[in-house]
């Protein structure tokens, strides 16, 4: 492979010199892009042995596109490859840091589950780039989960709370993603504040009514306050919805389990 891409390095730059003609960088990833990538690589599977192939040639030609190196990293976190796959999301930080910085802190957080490195670069995104979102989320919402899974639950809930507050102050109430609702009730659950919770899980379900995530803690919840008859019923209601699907609908999720994410052996039977 590294022969083949040495011989085309060469092809092309024989051409241009012969040519008498000059090309710039951006000319020469554009082309790249096009030929490697658009006509070659996006082909085909990306857990493909051929995405890879044509992501070799590309990085021998442009080895200083970040893009290039973040989507050679990408499948090898959908297969759970974590330390194969950061390798190239690293190269892609260094080659980018303001891009890709926040995207290597939600893999870490999501796929890798490496939360005190995730924190680390968490930080250093909101010096980048304070305020802003990577895969639908506020950066304060990745680390609201990173300290809730390193048992931090007062920094948890300092940073679930974070988020709200800056979609309220930004968008209004009714923007606020349910997911941080969710999050601060598992978080007020963890720190026994029930009554709390269970509220937070209101305004998940105000907005996603067949959560059955939340109505599962909701009801560990209630049972807590020894509000029995509601628990057992709010149990069953979880365990229809999840098994209609009614469950975590962000795009990775398909690939990994977010935290406190529930499984069918958590609810009863339901005739």
């Amino acid at each position: 492979m590294n022969k083949i891409c040495i011989l085309i390095c060469a092809i092309l730059l024989t051409n241009i010199l012969c040519k008498g003609q000059t090309i710039s960088s951006e000319a020469l990833k554009d082309s790249v892009y096009n030929k490697y990538l658009q006509n070659g690589a996006y082909n085909y599977s990306y857990l493909s042995q051929e995405w890879q192939k044509y992501l070799d040639t590309a990085i021998a030609i442009t080895p200083d596109n970040a893009y290039l190196w973040q989507q050679k990293a990408m499948p090898y976190f959908k297969r759970q490859k974590y330390e194969v796959g950061m390798k190239y999301l690293d190269k892609a930080v260094e080659l980018s840091p303001m891009k890709y910085t926040d995207y290597r802190a939600f893999m870490k957080c999501i796929f890798a589950k490496n939360y005190a490195d995730a924190i680390t670069d968490f930080v250093k995104a909101k010096k980048l780039k304070e305020g802003a979102f990577v895969m639908d989320h506020s950066y304060d919402f990745y680390l609201g989960l990173c300290y809730l899974q390193l048992n931090n639950f007062q920094e948890a809930k300092k940073y679930f709370q974070a988020s709200i507050d800056q979609s309220r102050k930004t968008h209004g109430d009714d923007y606020v993603h349910f997911l941080d609702w969710f999050y601060l009730g598992v978080t007020q659950y963890e720190l026994e504040d029930f009554s709390l919770a269970i509220s937070s899980f209101d305004k998940t379900l105000s907005t996603y009514k067949n959560f059955a995530d939340a109505k599962y803690y909701q009801s560990k919840c209630l049972k807590k306050l020894n509000r029995n008859i509601e628990a057992d019923s709010l149990k069953k209601e979880a365990a229809t919805d999840l098994r209609a699907g009614h469950t975590f609908i962000e795009d990775n999720s398909y690939y990994e389990k977010y935290p406190y994410q529930i499984s069918d052996w958590y609810l009863p039977k339901v005739k």
